[in-house]
């Protein structure tokens, strides 16, 4: 520890019983990590686990040639297949063997060769399960849409929103959500299976704005939760690596 850091550190144990020296934190995107007290504010930024999952000698998929109802959404594509004889996996069933940090996914169509940024020497049979926590300051109705090859679905505060599961072209599905203000919890699955594509991209429609890729940075809580509009103190309490976070105990709950 330098001269500086230790001298910083003396000087806040002389004022609290309990302190610790900012140069022990990990830092994040170059901006001064934000405190309250002595707890932490929670991360915002989306962490992936990466997972193998088993390779799956499927049937030949079902044609396309419109749209296809998935209950929580539209499912657009023409001239793509669909086959359900693989589906995103139970992750609770299985052990990360990795983790991947972005605040946005947007993986547009590319060819599976070029691989799937941030998994290394694996180009089929994986897949990743998303999660990460982000602030809404005006409240309303919220629109997404989720492009992935192969399965993919979005979750919100433990609520499916999108289903596009099984394996499939690059294909899109739309659905909706009504929001209220302050901090709520994300969570992108996704899987890629057999060759030829990869595409992950979550798109995001604010009340009265237009379509963007969805950003956490776009998203996030002020850095003083005195300055909160929307107070959830039980939110604060979250460790700095989203990659740690558990996930909530709370039952599923499926649009209809």
């Amino acid at each position: 520890m330098n001269s500086v850091c230790r001298k910083t550190c003396r000087m806040v144990l002389g004022w609290l019983a309990l302190g610790t020296c900012s140069a022990q934190l990990p830092q994040t995107s170059g901006d001064a990590l934000p405190t309250f007290g002595a707890t932490v504010v929670a991360p915002f930024g989306f962490c992936g686990r990466i997972y193998e999952i088993p390779e799956v000698q499927a049937q030949p998929a079902i044609a396309l040639h419109g749209s296809l109802d998935a209950g929580a959404g539209t499912v657009t594509g023409v001239g793509t297949g669909v086959s359900c004889d693989a589906k995103l996996p139970q992750f609770q069933r299985l052990k990360p063997i990795g983790n991947i940090y972005t605040t946005r996914l947007y993986v547009p169509v590319r060819d599976f060769r070029d691989g799937f940024p941030g998994v290394t020497r694996r180009f089929e049979w994986f897949a990743i399960d998303y999660t990460a926590r982000f602030w809404i300051e005006t409240p309303g109705k919220y629109s997404f849409e989720l492009l992935s090859d192969d399965g993919s679905a979005l979750y919100i505060d433990e609520r499916r929103i999108i289903d596009n599961d099984c394996m499939h072209a690059p294909l899109s599905t739309g659905g909706s959500i009504r929001l209220e203000g302050g901090i709520h919890d994300m969570r992108v699955s996704y899987f890629q299976g057999p060759r030829y594509q990869v595409a992950l991209v979550l798109s995001v429609q604010s009340p009265g704005g237009k379509w963007r890729v969805f950003d956490t940075g776009e998203f996030k809580a002020p850095a003083n939760p005195a300055d909160w509009k929307y107070s959830n103190p039980a939110n604060l309490d979250a460790p700095l690596d989203p990659c740690t976070t558990e996930r909530r105990p709370r039952k599923l709950q499926t649009r209809h």
